[in-house]
């Protein structure tokens, strides 16, 4: 067997080898000179004894020294001692090989000449070999004891040694000096070696025999008779060694300097330390008596007292310039600034709570009776759980600042966390405190913002909440909002039980549909409506028109508005269940006396419905629109949507055909089986109506709802659609300025529907003079104040065949 010696150690063992050689076997390691040139013999000797190297190759004009382990081999380095010291070296194509035949060596070999054999202390023999020609094996005989074989000297093609290979020769020398510099396992003395050599083809071949790189890359340069081709091999494949040991040299010094800083770090800290005790004082000490102190003051259970103490103590022994000693006083701040057992007094003087609540917002009677009784039976009883409200309806009627209005009523702390679009459950959880940049959830940080255990806490938009693969909120929510387990809230930064029971939890939604039913279920729902034309005048006067003339910079004596300016802005510009853009157009208003007054012009202090148009611009909406239906098939009807109520018209006509119906308008599922359901009653009861049977199956019918881009959806419009279609096929107008809304059902029956005060409102709002609505529907109409709904004719009816009666008769 023959390894080689590893490269690290190549040139020491060559030096040591030149040592022990006697002065007349002195050959050189390589050329010294330009002109120093090994010529190749003039006859090469038949049968030259053959060494085969498992994994590496030798170059001419290098020395190297192996270890002889196989027969073959050991027997052909003695045959060379006898004779003329000439032996062939040739590389196998597999190491693995033991027996390499000839198809298993590469057919260019290298002559060299046997320099010194050394035996070893484990009684091998090491031989040092120099590198003299390449050669092309002819013929190869091998026997059990020896391989031999002739060869032919290989010539290379003479070099023109211009600029081009002069620069070549340059890189390759200095990108060779650069990896001996980088690498930590090539001695110094590399770099000597590499200056002395004068001869370019020997630089060549020396580079090539040391270079990191698998045999058959280095067969490969060996087979080169081009200099230039073998300069240009070497680097590249010296470019790629030159990137992997940079990049090595950077990441040893970046490891090398994080270590040092370390150190140093370390040496600094403890002469502070030592420093500080010779001084009498600690910083860090310090801290965490004032911590101390201040956990002496609170109200603490035993379990949160047992925690605070343990933490503490932990503080205490981590050194201050560590990561982990930041996040625990974080830890210990927190549970000081947290409100335990810290509550404000209520404001039990229930007239004045009223006449706060009645101040600031006009209506919402439901949600203000509710926080009445609150307060009478907590005047009472002296202790109740606070109850979980949730305030239901359209943008714009005031919830988010009847919370407000709440706290300020109740003396409370007001909190406001918005909900809309959250995902994330640790923002009502908290993360744990194990995790970089954790906090505790907006609940806690809350409380600790306002510093009171019994605050008004307002989670705006709760129908809103969304999910993804980050949790749950809403179902995190349910803890939060259950009377029964607030009590003992975990949050996961805090890691403590906390009682949220004192707090007055006041959601806001404009839909129940989206809230998860638990989470609907543990809340006590409140709907509120929108406003009438009525309140939204009130409203206008008492809080929005004081508001924007504050706000723009103008006196009560610069710019009035009269009730029927304000209604026509109403009915006009806006249309609405609130009053957002009802203060908008208020603020155009006054923009524009603002302009005025700014560049001293005169202008009507009192501003009347005729100046609307020079400064809010022509109106938005036409509440005439109503006196146009003058054609059969057209029936109004009345829908609920999520800025209010509104009127929705339903068109229908008839045409020669088969009986097909075709539904247009963007509808949706429910409202197309309601068109079904109307067109199939009709045809059942056709004589009772007096309509021709054979009529459905030789016409075509049509029902459109105007303003196709929106989607519409719901039962409600099933009488207005059996009207339609009857009014229709009756050729046959209905009643001017009538509206209905109703479920129908083929026995013929008008059930109820929902939204019965904003379809009424918006029914007002656009003239409408007469409804006709389900007769379980009265105790929702009697819930309106009776002035909002002056002039407005109710019908209520149990049977399908009384609406027709009422809009055909």
């Amino acid at each position: 067997m023959m390894r080689l010696i590893r490269l690290e150690h190549m040139f020491e063992d060559i030096f040591r080898a030149a040592r022990n050689r006697d002065e007349a076997d002195v050959v050189p390691i390589f050329s010294v000179s330009d002109d120093d040139h090994i010529s190749p013999p003039d006859e090469i000797p038949n049968n030259i004894p053959v060494i085969a190297l498992r994994n590496t190759v030798l170059f001419p004009g290098v020395v190297i020294p192996i270890t002889v382990g196989r027969k073959s081999s050991t027997n052909a380095i003695k045959r060379a001692e006898k004779d003329d010291k000439w032996v062939a070296v040739i590389s196998q194509k597999d190491p693995e090989m033991e027996d390499p035949t000839q198809e298993d060596l590469y057919e260019v070999a290298t002559l060299s000449r046997l320099v010194k054999t050394l035996k070893m202390p484990d009684g091998g023999m090491t031989a040092i070999l120099q590198g003299r020609h390449k050669a092309r094996l002819k013929n190869l005989v091998i026997s059990e004891a020896i391989i031999e074989g002739d060869f032919e000297i290989i010539h290379d093609e003479v070099v023109n040694k211009d600029i081009e290979y002069t620069a070549k020769i340059d890189t390759v020398k200095e990108s060779a000096k650069r990896i001996i510099n980088l690498s930590r396992h090539i001695p110094s003395e590399a770099v000597m070696m590499l200056q002395n050599i004068k001869n370019s083809s020997f630089l060549l071949n020396f580079i090539a025999s040391n270079l990191n790189a698998d045999v058959a890359k280095k067969q490969e340069i060996l087979e080169y008779t081009d200099d230039l081709k073998k300069a240009d091999e070497l680097i590249k494949i010296m470019h790629g060694e030159l990137q992997l040991l940079e990049i090595k040299d950077q990441i040893e010094n970046k490891v090398k300097g994080d270590i040092e800083k370390q150190q140093r770090d370390f040496f600094l800290n403890q002469q502070l330390k030592t420093i500080q005790e010779e001084l009498g004082g600690n910083p860090q000490d310090a801290e965490l008596k004032e911590l101390q102190a201040r956990a002496e003051k609170k109200k603490w259970s035993k379990e949160v007292r047992s925690a605070f103490d343990k933490e503490i103590n932990k503080a205490g022994r981590i050194n201050p310039q560590m990561a982990e000693y930041s996040v625990c006083l974080n830890y210990l701040e927190l549970m000081l600034d947290l409100p335990w057992e810290e509550y404000t007094q209520d404001n039990f003087d229930l007239k004045k709570v009223k006449k706060v609540l009645d101040k600031d917002h006009y209506g919402l009677s439901d949600v203000k009776d509710r926080i009445i009784e609150h307060l009478a039976v907590l005047k009472l009883k002296g202790d109740l759980k606070a109850p979980i409200l949730c305030l239901v309806g359209p943008p714009g009627v005031g919830k988010t600042s009847l919370g407000k209005s709440i706290a300020g009523a109740l003396d409370r702390k007001f909190v406001r966390m918005s909900l809309g679009g959250l995902h994330d459950e640790s923002e009502i959880r908290g993360h744990r405190k194990t995790y970089i940049g954790a906090m505790p959830g907006r609940i806690i940080q809350g409380l600790k913002k306002v510093k009171s255990g019994n605050p008004v806490f307002i989670l705006d938009e709760i129908d809103k909440i969304g999910k993804d693969f980050r949790g749950d909120p809403s179902s995190a929510l349910l803890e939060v909002l259950d009377p029964e387990q607030n009590s003992t809230f975990h949050d996961n930064y805090l890691d403590l039980e906390y009682d949220l029971s004192k707090v007055l939890f006041i959601a806001t939604a404009n839909s129940l549909n989206t809230i998860q039913p638990a989470l609907r279920d543990r809340m006590e729902i409140i709907q509120l409506s929108g406003y009438s034309t009525e309140e939204k005048i009130e409203i206008s006067k008492k809080h929005l028109v004081p508001k924007q003339r504050k706000e723009h910079g103008l006196k009560s004596k610069d710019v009035s508005l009269s009730d029927k300016t304000l209604k026509e802005i109403i009915k006009q510009y806006t249309r609405e269940s609130g009053v957002r853009s009802l203060d908008r157009q208020i603020a155009g208003v006054m923009r524009k006396i603002a302009k005025y007054v700014a560049l001293e012009e005169s202008y009507s202090k009192t501003v009347k419905a005729e100046h609307l148009n020079d400064i809010l611009g022509p109106s938005k909406f036409n509440t005439d629109k109503l006196a146009k239906i003058e054609v059969p098939g057209v029936a109004v009807g009345l829908a609920w949507t999520q800025v209010g109520g509104d009127i929705l018209f339903i068109e229908t006509s008839t045409a020669p055909g088969k009986g097909k119906l075709t539904l247009t308008g963007n509808l949706g599922d429910v409202m197309k089986e309601s068109a079904t359901t109307a067109l199939s009653y009709i045809r059942s009861n056709a004589d009772a109506l007096g309509l021709d049977a054979t009529y459905f199956e030789k016409h075509d019918f049509h029902i459109h709802v105007p303003e196709g881009a929106i989607p519409k959806d719901g039962p409600s419009a099933g009488i207005t659609m059996m009207t339609a279609i009857t009014s229709a096929i009756k050729d046959k107008r209905i009643k001017q300025n009538l509206a209905m809304s109703g479920e129908i059902t083929l026995r013929g029956q008008v059930l109820p529907v929902g939204g019965i005060k904003e379809k009424v409102l918006a029914a007002k709002r656009s003239g409408i003079k007469q409804i006709i609505l389900s007769k379980e529907n009265e105790k929702h109409v009697d819930q309106i104040d009776k002035d909002f709904v002056k002039g407005v004719e109710f019908s209520f009816v149990d049977r399908m065949m009384d609406v027709l009666d009422i809009a055909l008769g």
